[in-house]
């Protein structure tokens, strides 16, 4: 508003003058809210330049009526300056270097400038003349509609004349019931009529179709030749009509803006009732707040409805009517925090025609719904995505620190000072930015002040009239309403119990004022607490029992509240440990923007979840910044803990079917990626509120005390307790591991663990290291005192040797150790009852004792496994020195050791229970090792997913950190262990890879292959002799000889051979010594792996060798194997060029065989990591230590490459919501194609009607999704992903889309671990089977629909079930149980075992694990195929039992 005139400055000492004096107040108060945002030192200079804008001829723009009008763009130059005010002295400008001095300051106006250029534009018209024009505009836009709409009815009437002259008088003959004939004819036929009759009586149509062709006049041509021309003028017509259209839509939408500018957007009079609806997500919790917001709302401005509801109620249809209604015609939506695709379509398509429209925190596709005056978040020009126009992205970068993980901060930095910077600039879109602002900033500051104060304020500036008209005394006008000042919270603080809704700023000052005020110890451990701001202000009952239960744990909590996108800033910066102090003292400086009063905490947890980098929008964005995250937390070297109540889940269903949907990913998948150990679900929804557990809470913190203990303890003083696996029974098992030499590993742990001062009693601590064979002794004394003779006396045994099964290398080492160390103790019943009773949540005990008995019966009549003669349960082991070392329980029933039904009204076996709980409270170990892949405690009945006091896991496993050693290939088993078990994963390497090679009748068939195949005419004498051979090696089925001529499999034997001519044979010799070559480079494990054991150059070799295969030569391989593993020269390993040189002059390799500069670089890199499986066994000593263990995904060198090197890591799976991957699609695709081809090939064409295919966790995570891309390519569907990468949801191909073949019906049955871990992938898969069999296509096409319509026919209900598994909670098929103690007499009952284990269908809503054996029992009959997917050659069908245990 500012007049044209001259304009100066001066600038001194920090001081602002300037004239004219009305617009300098203005601007100093913009210049003090920069400040505000910039570093106490700066000096601000601020200049206003007003510059005359020109018009399209240079002339100075004219305003209505040929008035001379300049108009000045305000050009704010603000400057920040380095150093505090110094009087009059010239303060030198900073170096541009300088981070975060300039960023807020000289960025801000540069950008608004954006802002008012393209608000006011290059020219300025006057606003009612532009209103004029644009109705000129529409009143021709709507003439030209009128002529078009004419001339459609026009060409619409010569079409159905047509009709009507063509068909018109055609007769059709029908036949009765009866038998009689009776003739129609039709007297009149439009274009509409025609296709009625089409779509009702399809051979009627066609007959009179018929009919008209049969006519020799030609008359059928002629009518196509004449309805071609007339549909095509129609197509024209009414896209021409479409585009009017679209164009008065335009035109009214500017003038509904115009409207809304020029009466505050459409003041109504005081009769009118506005609507404003409210939909948020992950904030049920808050449902009673919102609504006492809605009633004050009513209150103060009684036009004003508010309507309001969460996530929750876009589930159920009825709830969905509700909110339908209140959106329709509503005058504002606001949506927060909604991502669930179907629930964002589904609004999106309701809130269309809504003026006004504000979204934050949610799916982007959502989010660009945004619209609020001329603010709106659309895609624009030049755009990749929606979101705010470029001059507000680009204001939004000048906010932070200008490191990319810190974007998000920045914004918020912006949120909080946006509104009063845009004060104070001109400009229609800057109001209505100022406005998005405000109300973004009421929301996030939260409270049920700021939510009415928020929707007040979009009352009042865009629904109420500005003054009554009505002389209504009842009439609320906009200038009646006060909306009260924000209540803003600080946006990071600290909070106590004792504060009473006060807050600290940093934690330097709470530390001292806790220090001051709450009086604990000085040595008591510091804990830093991730807390979300809305609860805090919100007061959620949770964070006060959290912050006490830890001081009554003796642990000092240092709460921090965050908006939510902060976490990694306040950890990184804030926060300090004395291992980084340490590295900082030596030079080592990893994280450089600590703050210097950063507080010494011992381990942190995270209550908010996600990723630590981005926090919830992290969770939505593909490209989390997972490596920045493992830095920060790598520089601190603590334990990172996540604990968090289920804000979108309750109770009950918690403890049900387990944590489900987004939650799982939230609280377990994403923070995993970041390293967090020990998830503990705290609490969940009743009703509208959050309830926590005490004892939930407790666990976390007796969890966090044991680990935080484990860095205070010396070595020498630490209790740990190993655990090594003898499955099954009876049959030399013990102390063995999947593809892990667990004898050799023991000696190599025992030998660190001897480095490092752990006491490790008399035996093993003579000498120096480790002597070789200690790691078999270990395991034969082991299995000595595993002896039932032993066992039921209780006794340690006087005379070893008659007990004792041992080599002569490690005997004499066995007998000391049994003699010298062996441990037996007896539990009795009371002794029990009270460890029981000690337990979290189970104060007398009778709760799991009463479990344990309706299961065992009477405990003090129990005599079953590992009991003595007087049914005492019986702990044994060897005890050496501060080292446990036990056999862990087998779990198992009365007369079946090796069988545990994973049913919750079962439990483990009394000695099950008292060797883990004397470990905690006889033993009291500091802390356990599960040795191998893979123990039975995470496998214990209970929640499949967040533990409860009643899930077994949880029990005994305890307080005890768990340090679990695992194979690198399965990260699908070792989240179980992760999740349920408590398990810090170390994960170790697999064997090197070998080739299957060939032997006896393969190899002897080789030979007369490559004789015969030398000259077939002159060797056909030995056709008879091949055809015995392949009997002989049993390749008949493998590699069948097939009939030309009819297409079957021919029965070979020597006469057939005899008889078949020469040169159908050698085809089939060709077909042989293929397949051969197949078996013969056959990748397979070779050998067992030792922890911690770097590879030779000979085994280096073979893992090169099977990554490449024919890309690189043997001597190539052998030569980069030697060269790296004994290289003598510290970098030459690494190093390409030198590596070059070298295997061209030491190894005297030709430089035409070495591959390209990329290839053996990566390489070397493999063999670098490779060389690293020393980091197994240092990983192992971080985590006894209580120290961060780096994660890593889990998967295998071929597959997945080198990015699962190098091992000792905390290995993770994948995020659920990106599966399928697109190269996981493609080969999955290629795979079902393969499925269909091969069936059609067995079977005359003929499509298969139903293909069974399992669904395994091991293999969906290592391929990304393989098995998965294979159902949709059966089905015929593709994935459909949100602007995140996120998969949303899986939709059908149409039918033409799939080349004319029909989609396959899919039974899937699911493994235990990928129904818990891929809850989401299965309510997708479900959803998509539901629409398959609704789909409105012929059954011949749709073999979904067919048979779920056979099923409905028969009374079946949940016809479109097609996903089944074990029931919630438990794990496995039983039949690898039954095979194994050969307790079936048919293959019969080897399949009822497994039906009556996999009856249970999972999908969408309640679809949890409910039996539908009848379901099950139809599409088994029309499986036609059964697809097992095998990932890796790490695992063959032979390997293990897991493809019918089905776990």
């Amino acid at each position: 508003d500012t007049p044209a005139g001259p304009s100066g400055i001066q600038a001194a000492s920090g001081r602002v003058t300037m004239n004219p004096p009305a617009t300098p107040v203005r601007l100093s108060r913009a210049a003090a809210a920069v400040a505000g945002a910039s570093p106490s030192s700066a000096v601000l200079r601020v200049s206003l330049l007003p510059t005359p804008l020109r018009g399209r001829k240079g002339s100075p723009i004219r305003a209505a009526g040929g008035q001379r009008r300049l108009v000045f763009r305000r050009s704010l130059r603000v400057r920040c300056i380095a150093g505090p005010d110094r009087g009059s002295s010239p303060v030198p400008p900073p170096s541009r270097e300088a981070p975060g001095l300039q960023s807020p300051a000289e960025g801000f106006v540069q950008s608004i400038e954006g802002l008012i250029e393209e608000d006011q534009g290059r020219e300025e018209y006057d606003e009612e003349q532009e209103q004029r024009e644009l109705q000129e505009e529409a009143a021709q836009l709507q003439s030209k509609l009128g002529v078009i709409e004419s001339q459609l009815s026009n060409v619409q009437v010569a079409i159905d004349e047509l009709f009507n002259s063509t068909f018109a008088g055609t007769s059709v003959t029908t036949q009765d019931e009866a038998g009689g004939e009776s003739t129609i004819v039709v007297d009149h036929m439009s274009e509409q009529e025609f296709a009625l009759l089409g779509r009702s009586q399809p051979k009627r149509l066609a007959q009179i179709i018929e009919q008209v062709k049969a006519k020799e006049d030609g008359q059928w041509r002629e009518f196509q030749s004449a309805n071609t021309e007339l549909e095509l003028q129609k197509e024209s017509l009414k896209s021409q009509k479409s585009a009017i259209v679209d164009s008065m839509t335009a035109i009214a939408r500017q003038q509904q803006h115009y409207l809304m500018e020029r009466t505050d957007i459409s003041r109504h009079a005081k009769d009118a009732q506005f609507k404003i609806v409210l939909i948020t997500g992950f904030e049920a919790f808050n449902g009673g707040l919102f609504k006492k917001a809605a009633q004050e709302v009513a209150r103060i401005a009684p036009q004003v409805s508010v309507y309001t509801f969460s996530d929750r109620d876009l589930v159920e249809e009825s709830d969905k009517a509700k909110i339908a209604e209140a959106l329709d015609g509503a005058n504002i939506f606001f949506g927060s925090l909604l991502f669930d695709y179907d629930q964002v379509e589904w609004v999106k398509e309701r809130i269309e025609h809504i003026p006004i429209r504000l979204v934050f925190e949610s799916a982007l596709e959502l989010m660009s719904y945004t619209e609020i005056g001329t603010f709106n978040m659309k895609t624009s020009p030049g755009q990749k995505k929606a979101g705010p126009p470029a001059p507000v992205r680009a204001l939004l970068a000048k906010f932070g620190s200008g490191r990319e993980e810190d974007k998000l901060v920045g914004y918020l930095s912006f949120l909080k000072i946006g509104p009063k910077l845009l004060r104070f600039i001109p400009g229609k879109q800057a109001r209505h930015l100022r406005n998005w602002l405000t109300v973004y900033s009421y929301w996030t500051q939260g409270g049920l002040q700021n939510v009415t104060s928020m929707l007040l304020y979009l009352a009042k500036n865009y629904l109420l009239p500005e003054e009554d008209t009505t002389e209504d005394a009842g009439t609320v006008t906009a200038s009646e309403v006060t909306i009260p000042d924000l209540v803003e919270n600080p946006p990071m603080g600290l909070t106590h119990p004792l504060l009473q809704g006060q807050y600290i700023e940093s934690p330097a000052k709470y530390l001292q004022w806790h220090r001051r005020t709450v009086g604990m110890p000085a040595s008591s451990p510091v804990v830093g607490v991730i807390l979300y701001k809305k609860h805090v202000i919100t007061k959620q009952g949770y964070i006060d029992q959290l912050i006490l239960s830890m001081e009554q744990e003796g642990l000092i909590p240092v709460p921090i509240f965050i908006n939510g996108v902060e976490a990694h800033t306040i950890v990184r910066d804030s926060l300090t440990t004395r291992h980084e102090q340490e590295q900082r003292a030596q030079g080592v400086e990893i994280i450089n923007s600590l703050k210097k009063d950063a507080v010494l905490v011992d381990a942190v947890v995270n209550t908010v979840g996600f990723p630590l980098v981005g926090g919830p929008a992290g969770s939505i964005e593909a490209g989390r910044q997972v490596e920045i995250a493992k830095q920060i937390l790598g520089a601190k070297n603590i334990p990172y803990f996540i604990a968090a109540p289920l804000i979108i889940q309750d109770i009950l269903s918690w403890k049900d079917s387990g944590v489900g949907g987004l939650q799982q990913v939230v609280l377990y998948a994403l923070p995993e990626l970041d390293g967090a150990i020990d998830t503990v679900t705290i609490g969940a929804l009743v009703g509208e509120e959050i309830v926590v557990l005490q004892e939930r809470i407790e666990r976390l913190c007796s969890r966090v005390k044991a680990w935080v203990n484990l860095r205070a303890l010396k070595a020498k003083d630490k209790k740990l307790a190993l655990m090594v696996y003898g499955f099954p029974p009876g049959v030399g098992a013990t102390g063995t591991a999947a593809l892990l030499n667990v004898p050799k590993s023991l000696e190599a742990l025992l030998s660190q663990l001897k480095k490092e001062g752990y006491n490790l009693g008399e035996t093993l601590n003579r000498g120096e290291g480790i002597e070789d064979g200690v790691g078999q002794a270990i395991i034969d004394a082991l299995t000595t005192l595993d002896d039932e003779r032993l066992v039921s006396m209780a006794e340690i045994p006087r005379n070893p040797e008659k007990y004792l099964v041992s080599s002569n290398d490690s005997k004499e080492i066995a007998k000391e150790l049994l003699s010298k160390h062996a441990l037996v103790d007896c539990i009795d019943y009371e002794t029990m009852k009270q460890w029981l009773g000690n337990e979290i949540g189970l104060r007398d005990g009778r709760d799991m004792l009463e479990r344990m008995e309706c299961s065992w019966g009477d405990l003090r009549e129990y005599r079953g496994i590992k009991t003595t003669t007087n049914g005492l349960p019986v702990v044994s082991g060897l005890q050496l020195g501060n080292l446990f070392i036990g056999v862990q329980p087998l779990l198992g029933v009365e007369g079946d050791p090796m069988r545990m039904l994973f049913e919750r009204d079962l439990t483990p076996h009394p000695q099950y229970v008292a060797f883990y709980k004397w470990l905690q409270e006889s033993y009291r170990a500091d802390a356990m090792l599960h040795f191998g892949m893979h123990g039975t405690s995470e496998w214990l009945p209970g929640s499949p997913l967040g533990n409860t006091v009643e899930s077994w896991s949880d029990q005994l496993i305890g307080n005890i950190p768990n340090v679990y050693i695992y194979a690198a290939n399965n990260p699908s088993e070792s989240i179980v262990a992760k999740r349920r078990g408590y398990g810090t994963i170390v994960s170790h390497n697999v064997p090197p890879y070998a080739r299957a090679g060939l032997y006896k009748q393969l190899a002897s068939l080789r030979e007369l292959l490559a004789e015969y195949r030398e000259d077939p005419e002159n060797n056909q004498n030995l056709q008879a002799t091949i055809a015995d051979s392949v009997n002989a090696a049993g390749l008949q089925k493998d590699c069948p000889m097939i009939d030309e001529a009819t297409g079957e499999e021919l029965a070979l034997s020597a006469e057939v051979a005899d008889s078949t001519d020469v040169a159908t044979f050698e085809k089939y010799a060709f077909k042989l010594s293929q397949y051969l070559q197949l078996l013969d480079t056959r990748l397979f494990s070779e050998g067992l792996h030792t922890l911690g054991g770097a590879p030779t150059a000979a085994q280096t070799g073979q893992y090169l060798e099977a990554y490449y295969g024919s890309e690189l030569s043997a001597e190539v391989v052998a030569a980069i194997s030697e060269a790296t593993t004994r290289a003598d020269e510290g970098s030459v390993s690494s190093d390409v060029e030198l590596m070059r040189e070298k295997l061209e002059k030491v190894f005297e390799l030709d430089a035409s065989t070495l591959p390209d500069d990329s290839k053996l670089q990566e390489a070397l890199d493999i063999c670098s990591l490779l060389g690293r499986n020393t980091e197994e066994l240092s990983s192992t000593l971080k985590a006894l230590e209580g120290q961060y263990v780096l994660p890593a995904p889990g998967g295998d060198l071929l597959r997945d490459g080198p990015g699962v090197l190098p091992t000792g890591r905390n290995i993770h799976a994948l995020d659920p919501y990106r599966m399928p991957s697109p190269a996981a699609a493609a080969r999955g695709a290629e795979a079902a194609d393969k499925i269909i081809e091969q069936h059609r090939a067995q079977n005359a064409g003929a499509y298969p009607e139903t293909v069974a295919v399992n669904l395994w966790g091991l293999d969906a995570i290592k391929t990304k999704g393989e098995s998965v891309a294979i159902v949709l390519q059966l089905v015929g569907a593709r994935t459909v992903k949100e602007s995140t990468g996120r998969v949303a949801r899986y939709e059908l191909l149409s039918l033409d889309e799939m080349g004319g073949r029909p989609r396959i019906d899919v039974l899937m049955n699911m493994s235990g671990i990928f129904r818990d871990s891929f809850a989401n992938v299965v309510d997708l898969l479900d959803d998509l089977m539901q629409r398959a069999a609704e789909a409105d296509e012929p059954d011949d096409m749709n073999f979904i629909k067919k048979h779920a319509q056979a099923m409905q026919a028969k009374g079946i209900t949940q016809s479109s079930a097609r996903i089944f598994s074990n029931p919630v909670g438990d794990y496995g098929s039983m039949v690898n149980e039954r095979v194994g103690t050969g307790e079936w007499e048919s293959s019969e009952e080897l399949g009822n075992t497994w039906v009556s284990r996999n009856a249970f269908s999972y999908g969408r809503g309640g679809e949890k694990g409910v039996a539908r054996p009848d379901v099950l029992g139809e599409l088994l009959s029309t499986t036609d195929r059964i697809v097992q997917e095998i990932d890796s050659v790490e695992y063959g069908l032979t390997d293990i039992q897991e493809y019918y245990a089905n776990t």
